[in-house]
């Protein structure tokens, strides 16, 4: 590998990849969190009464997967066929999981990695109160699918629990 940063030219200048000449294919990625908490992960579930406590994680995980291109320097603007934003409560922390789904020339994991952040920060938001000392833990990228390099996927995972 001549260059080993992909937004770094030859004479060392920033620039965006250019994706012209590569043909647009069906792009997946997932990505994963934990947002880990000692508050009474009981008391936040959603309610029978509809009241969700985590809908707005869940939004805010979509929209920030639609806004990466503004969030991170060199990323391409991307129409996104489907972003999937999951969170699983558990007694001690809430896992975030972030799938997103493009046919375009360039893959899709930034959008998942900050779709699971935006939405853990969004669950720290809500957690402030029951819990000020809550924290964001182990934002991986677990797989991704199509492009040129194919498929990938982490060879080793901590298992969810």
């Amino acid at each position: 590998m001549d260059r080993p940063f992909s937004h770094i030219d030859a004479t060392g200048k920033l620039r965006m990849v250019d994706v012209t000449n590569k043909r647009p294919t069906r792009r997946q990625a997932r990505a994963r969190c934990l947002v880990v908490t000692v508050a009474d992960m009981g008391s936040l579930e959603p309610r029978t009464d509809g009241i969700d406590p985590w809908h707005a994680a869940r939004v805010a995980g979509v929209f920030a997967a639609k806004k990466t291109a503004d969030l991170i320097p060199l990323c391409h603007s991307l129409n996104l066929n489907d972003v999937d934003v999951e969170l699983n409560v558990r007694e001690d922390s809430i896992e975030i999981t972030a799938t997103v789904t493009a046919t375009q020339r360039t893959g899709v994991e930034m959008e998942a990695l900050t779709a699971c952040a935006i939405a853990a920060l969004s669950v720290l938001n809500t957690l402030k109160r029951a819990d000020p000392n809550a924290w964001i833990d182990d934002l991986v990228l677990l797989k991704k699918e199509g492009g040129k390099s194919g498929n990938w996927g982490r060879l080793v995972d901590r298992p969810s629990e």
